[in-house]
């Protein structure tokens, strides 16, 4: 089984505003299950030496490797793996994440958080909840790319809307006689979608993950109209899934996922030529540079594989690129995402295939410069 920590807007908006001599990120694959679950402690032992090295002041490479080290030995956190572990770690704290998406293997140290690939687990997360709904019955499945998928706890689910209402039937006569009938019945649906609209808050309230409904109707439509999570995905899984199992439910999702996220591409990509024939797009790394500076950009695409060493100026966004093995801060591209989103812009990390031109990134304006 998978354990993710995959971060939410809110928190990759404050490691993109995080600047602060001896920043050091470490991207590390791991594995969920293996026959050698301590060959991942030691791999990471050897970054945080690899990292202590790069820290010259003795003071801040004292309270990084302190931090660091109880991480490693941490038997419990490294019990509980999944595909890649983020580490952004400081001085003075340490996030770390544990993502689905396989990302690359790296380590900078830097004045700032080497961000681009965690992007990716945001922009595509691979991962979803399942809510499986109907009137006899509801429950929460979370898939994950690779892994079974497995029912959520949700404190106060109700059971089923009988069961809700407290009721042997729910075409009964409806609380205090207003209703019955077929008009008692919607009444008693729509209040029992409610309360597992109420019961879901508390479990998704402030995540990112994409939420798949499966669900006959009409109580399909109801629940719809009362949903406020707002990753809830127009595409859902139709029929009853009272006798449909997790693992079939998971593989349907996985499909809706696909379509989903080729999808928005497809409209980005359909958007980014109609404003480049505007004068509002561009793939030229220094124009795209600069209108980030400027609080420019929209929409910012950026290659997750392609580090692109250099940096760029906090004046005027002027791009001065570095040497091809200088890999040991993050590169104009990830500085490029950074101020994007500091700006309130979008930040989309895709595969090279996937940008205009297969460019380092492509840019999307608010207006023209």
């Amino acid at each position: 089984m998978l354990h993710t920590d995959i971060p939410t807007r809110r928190e990759i908006e404050k490691l993109a505003d995080w600047t602060a001599p001896w920043s050091v990120s470490i991207y590390q694959p791991t594995e969920a299950a293996t026959a050698t679950p301590d060959a991942g402690r030691i791999d990471f032992a050897n970054r945080v030496r690899t990292a202590a090295e790069s820290v010259t002041d003795a003071e801040a490479r004292a309270a990084i490797v302190d931090q660091l080290e109880d991480l490693t030995d941490d038997e419990d956190f490294w019990r509980y793996q999944s595909h890649t572990l983020v580490v952004h770690v400081s001085p003075v704290r340490m996030w770390t994440f544990r993502i689905p998406n396989r990302l690359g293997e790296a380590l900078t140290v830097s004045d700032r958080f080497l961000l681009t690939p965690l992007l990716r687990a945001v922009t595509f997360p691979q991962a979803a909840y399942v809510l499986a709904l109907s009137e006899g019955a509801v429950r929460l499945v979370e898939v994950t790319p690779d892994e079974p998928a497995v029912d959520v706890r949700v404190p106060d689910l109700p059971a089923g809307a009988s069961d809700y209402a407290k009721k042997a039937s729910i075409t009964d006569r409806a609380p205090k006689g207003r209703l019955q009938g077929s008009e008692g019945k919607k009444v008693l649906v729509r209040q029992y979608a409610r309360a597992v609209e109420r019961a879901l808050r508390d479990v998704l309230s402030g995540r990112d993950i994409p939420l798949i409904l499966a669900a006959p109707e009409p109580i399909g439509s109801i629940f719809r109209s009362v949903a406020t999570y707002g990753e809830l995905l127009i595409d859902g899984i139709a029929g009853n899934p009272d006798q449909v199992t997790d693992k079939e439910l998971a593989d349907r999702a996985r499909h809706i996922l696909d379509g989903h996220y080729a999808s928005e591409l497809a409209e980005l990509r359909e958007l980014f030529d109609t404003r480049r024939a505007q004068g509002r797009a561009s793939t030229d790394l220094a124009d795209i540079a600069r209108a980030a500076t400027f609080g420019a950009v929209h929409t910012v695409m950026v290659d997750i594989d392609r580090a692109v060493p250099g940096t760029v100026s906090a004046d005027d966004g002027a791009l001065e690129f570095g040497a091809e093995s200088d890999s040991g801060e993050p590169g104009i591209t990830d500085e490029v995402a950074r101020r994007v989103l500091l700006s309130g812009g979008r930040v989309v990390a895709v595969r090279r295939d996937d940008i205009p031109e297969e460019a380092a990134a492509a840019a999307i304006l608010r207006y023209s410069l």
